[in-house]
């Protein structure tokens, strides 16, 4: 049976230059457009709310396994099929698995759409999930996981988190592990593809030429018929701990460092003081932490901060690695940095200086259609809205030197900051006293 998209409500959303609908479909599919004109392409997206976070312990890493298994073949198309398919069409296929999200996008000229949509709902929505493929894609995880171990700064990351977010599938690795990977069965994974990929966890968003009559027709003829449904969890927000973590590696000649502490959420209305407070810190060549520990000191090659933000958690991470003869003394320079956010307001001058780069960036994202069309379903999925650059804009500019003290003042309180260390730990000789700022 075909649905008839035209019997739900639609939402159009204007901005300047902009314009942005939103339609769902009579069994709970969400429809979302940006229509550009000035470009001959289509970004579109399946977002799956199943992201990590969703898993019980014994099915850690089944989203991303999942994500794998999709482009194995469907009920209609084998995997060479999908692939030589969609080369065809001279587009772009990606897919990703995040802690709250799983995306399947794609980019074509205008003209191709219908048919790269068709492929990549039949993907979607009827995977094959055979056996031997199953078999083999394990042993493909499997080297990708060894790939993240062999990684410092994926695998030490992922340590932080698994003891910062301590017993909380937040702090899960995404892909799994060794035990997870080996024990997924055929059964288990249809029944969480049968549990998650329904469609009141679904949303398509799409941005560049494109109509949106014509694309909710076209969502509703492939999506449609899908019976009502889709169910979560009940999600409940992690408990942050500030852990002290040493991992021996001898082959590493440098130490590598993993700092953490709780940062805002996603819908915290201080969401963009904390942004502002991470561009400040380390997020760019200008920032502090690159500028005195790289630039004036020279203590080492690498070093950023970064924030990470959830639906109920939030964590802003610094990584670097330095000699095990520098680790200490580069640990100590962090937390000066950490601690005169905390007792000098930033100057002005520099605070407008990281305004400026920050809108400097949403601007830039414009230029790309795969930027609009993640950031449509990101804002929906977390604020049920859509923010125009002028809000964001006057939002940044509202946050005052006092705002990012404020903060800083209570991310980074007395046992509120962890660290993971991994290499020659032993020679660098920290103790939990330095992590004082």
């Amino acid at each position: 049976m075909k649905a008839n998209p035209r019997k739900h409500c639609r939402m159009r959303f204007s901005c300047p230059e902009r314009i942005i609908e939103v339609s769902r479909l009579p069994n709970g599919v969400t429809v979302i457009t940006e229509r550009v004109d000035s470009v001959r392409s289509v970004a579109a997206g399946i977002w799956v709310e199943a992201g990590s976070r969703y898993e019980a312990p014994q099915e850690s890493g089944i989203s991303h396994f999942i994500e794998h298994m999709l482009f194995q073949g469907a009920e209609t198309r084998s995997a060479r099929d999908l692939a030589r398919q969609m080369d065809a069409l001279g587009g772009v296929s990606d897919a990703y698995t995040g802690r709250e999200l799983v995306c399947y996008s794609f980019k074509v000229l205008d003209e191709n759409l219908p048919e790269a949509l068709e492929l990549h709902a039949d993907l979607v929505l009827r995977p094959r999930f055979d056996e031997e493929a199953i078999e083999k894609e394990k042993g493909v995880i499997l080297e990708e996981l060894k790939m993240e171990t062999d990684n410092p700064e994926t695998y030490l990351t992922d340590v932080f988190v698994r003891h910062f977010w301590k017993r909380h599938p937040l702090g899960r690795p995404i892909i799994g592990s060794n035990k997870t990977i080996r024990s997924f069965t055929r059964d288990q994974i249809r029944g969480f593809h049968e549990r998650y990929y329904r469609p009141e966890n679904l949303t398509l968003a799409a941005a560049g030429r494109v109509e949106h009559e014509r694309f909710l027709d076209l969502a509703g003829r492939l999506f449609g018929s899908l019976p009502p449904g889709g169910s979560r969890p009940e999600a409940r927000p992690p408990q942050p701990d500030a852990p002290l973590i040493f991992k021996s590696r001898r082959s590493l000649q440098q130490v590598h460092l993993c700092l953490g502490a709780p940062a805002v959420t996603a819908r915290d209305p201080r969401l963009y003081t904390a942004f502002l407070l991470n561009m400040i810190l380390g997020a760019t060549i200008s920032s502090r932490l690159f500028q005195n520990i790289r630039e004036r000191q020279g203590l080492a090659y690498s070093i950023f901060s970064d924030i990470s933000q959830y639906l109920d958690a939030g964590w802003l991470g610094i990584y670097a690695g330095a000699s095990p003869e520098s680790a200490r003394r580069l640990l100590h320079s962090v937390m000066d940095e950490l601690r005169r956010l905390k007792e000098e307001p930033v100057p002005e001058e520099e605070l407008r200086h990281a305004r400026q780069s920050a809108k400097s960036a949403m601007l830039l994202s414009l230029d790309s259609m795969d930027s609009r069309m993640s950031s449509l379903a990101r804002q929906w999925l977390t604020y049920g809205r859509f923010y125009s650059l002028e809000e964001v804009a006057a939002a940044v500019d509202r946050v005052s030197a006092a705002d990012v003290q404020a903060l800083a003042r209570e991310m980074f309180a007395p046992g509120r900051i962890g660290l993971a260390m991994l290499g020659r730990v032993e020679e660098a000789r920290i103790e939990p006293g330095d992590l004082q700022c």
